[in-house]
């Protein structure tokens, strides 16, 4: 069985906590690995490491950190269907899923390469007489990642390309459930040139995720995760007085307005919410149906839900594979239980396909008539359980959403570009897709929400992920002529 450590300074290090967690294959349900779970000291010593690599590495010319970036770049790509392997093999969605992410994380390594142009700062000659201001970025010094499950490779590359290349070192604490793809990662970035400690991996728990939060020496904290726990990595970090981005959950609603294409938005609607098993903070959950579209869109998605193949991920044929652990499985099948018990209609029962083994499946549902109070459409479900809340409104859907706690993304499809345009203006979120039910920012722009989807005032990646992983610095410039120096009490003054 495959032990999997931390990785600090460059090297293995076992954890001596005692404390271990089992990593699953997910299409078994088979134990395949054991993380080591830190304990304060290993954390210490991680942080320690990274404290020293930065000393150097902040001092490390551009041309040179570009280097390193664009060399990982080169090699993740070389390695992209192994990275994608041991994603399938712990997360179980499908290869082509898993490529997909693997791909989507390159676009960040990519933005990453052009960190030159991204660090560039502004230049006002004679600003006042003889005076030149300028503004520079500088780097912050030890900053960490805490990342989910559900995006393994690629949650982590919206943080440590941007981080490490802007010169500071970083600390990755990814989740336990599958912390394989990392270690490629480090193994890569050593490959590229990175300098021992600029990069560390510390298997942990909660108490690696509260040592990291309190540690003094740790100057921005980057979390992606359920919305209770962004809130408590908010407010935690902040407190020790750390730049803290919490990305949190998600309840993300597609509006179908009467006039769209049925058939476009019904194989949107079953792409988006059962792709990955609906493992996705930016899966389509609610269907909102305006009018008269309710009746043939429910119809169209009931069409092609059987045929969407569940199984393993590493089967061509599967489209979908299974959720991440057997509880997490057992969590998102009560939703469906529950629903029926609160008065929505189960249109497609995803708990009546049966599957051999002792896999995490669970295939596709659809529920109707599902009403806000419900716990189905209060709470994020995370898992493939599409539901439908019909209304007679434009302005009733937008209400809808909008009285949802969270903002994350959101989604019309229409025919009518007065109306796209309008609902790109008045919806309160913070991604928007016009007829595309996945609105994930490329790299050059940024990721976020609003609401109860983010705490914090930066998105990730992009700009504003440059922008967190560093403080901006304004020099204001003179070279006086030694004869003409004279003193002056006076306040500066513009002239």
């Amino acid at each position: 069985m495959k032990q999997i450590n931390h990785i600090i300074g460059g090297q293995e290090v076992v954890s001596t906590s005692g404390r271990t967690s089992e990593v699953f294959n997910p299409a078994t349900g088979e134990v395949t690995g054991l993380v080591g779970l830190a304990t304060v000291d290993e954390v210490d010593l991680a942080v320690g490491v990274a404290k020293a690599a930065f000393e150097s590495w902040k001092h490390t010319s551009l041309a040179r950190r570009t280097a390193v970036m664009f060399k990982f770049r080169d090699l993740v790509d070389q390695y992209q269907h192994d990275f994608a392997a041991r994603l399938t093999a712990e997360h179980g969605k499908v290869l082509s899923d898993s490529l997909g992410e693997v791909r989507r994380g390159l676009e960040n390594i990519e933005y990453a390469c052009g960190l030159s142009e991204h660090l560039k700062g502004e230049f006002s000659q004679e600003a006042s007489t003889d005076i030149d201001v300028y503004s520079v970025r500088q780097p912050l010094g030890v900053v960490a990642g805490i990342t989910p499950f559900n995006f393994p490779v690629m949650v982590p590359m919206w943080m440590y390309p941007n981080a490490i290349a802007a010169g500071n070192s970083f600390i990755l604490k990814p989740s336990e459930k599958d912390p394989s793809v990392n270690e490629l990662a480090a193994e890569l970035l050593s490959q590229a040139g990175l300098p021992d400690g600029v990069f560390n991996i510390v298997q942990g728990d909660k108490v690696a995720v509260d040592r990291i939060l309190e540690h003094p020496d740790i100057a921005a904290v980057s979390f992606v995760g359920s919305t209770p726990i962004a809130r408590y990595v908010y407010v935690t970090g902040t407190t020790n007085g750390k730049r803290v981005q919490a990305l949190g959950g998600a309840k993300n609603h597609m509006v179908v307005l009467p006039d769209a294409d049925i058939g476009l938005a019904a194989d949107a609607a079953v792409s988006a919410a059962y792709g990955s098993a609906g493992e996705r903070c930016m899966a389509i959950s609610v269907i909102v149906a305006v009018g008269s579209s309710a009746d043939p869109l429910i119809a169209a998605i009931t069409e092609r839900i059987p045929t969407v193949v569940v199984g393993d991920g590493t089967d061509e044929a599967s489209q979908m594979g299974p959720l991440i652990t057997r509880e997490h499985r057992d969590r998102v099948a009560s939703f469906v239980a529950n629903a029926e018990e609160d008065g929505a209609l189960v249109v497609v029962d995803g708990r009546e396909q049966s599957f051999e083994g002792g896999g995490f499946f669970l295939a596709p549902s659809l529920l109707d008539n599902v009403e806000p109070g419900m716990a189905c459409y209060e709470q994020e479900i995370f898992g493939p359980v599409l539901g439908v809340v019909r209304v007679g409104t434009y302005d009733e859907a937008i209400k809808l959403i909008d009285d949802n706690d969270f903002g994350n993304g959101t989604a019309i499809f229409t025919r009518d570009g007065g109306a796209a345009r309008r609902f790109q203006v008045d919806v309160d979120a913070g991604m928007v897709g016009i007829n595309v039910p996945v609105p994930v920012p490329v790299s050059y722009f940024s990721f976020g929400g609003w609401g109860d989807s983010l705490f914090g005032d930066s998105h990730a990646y992009g700009p504003e992920g440059i922008h967190f992983y560093t403080k901006a610095k304004v020099v204001t410039s003179r070279w006086p002529d030694p004869a003409t120096s004279s003193i002056d009490l006076g306040f500066p003054q513009n002239v």
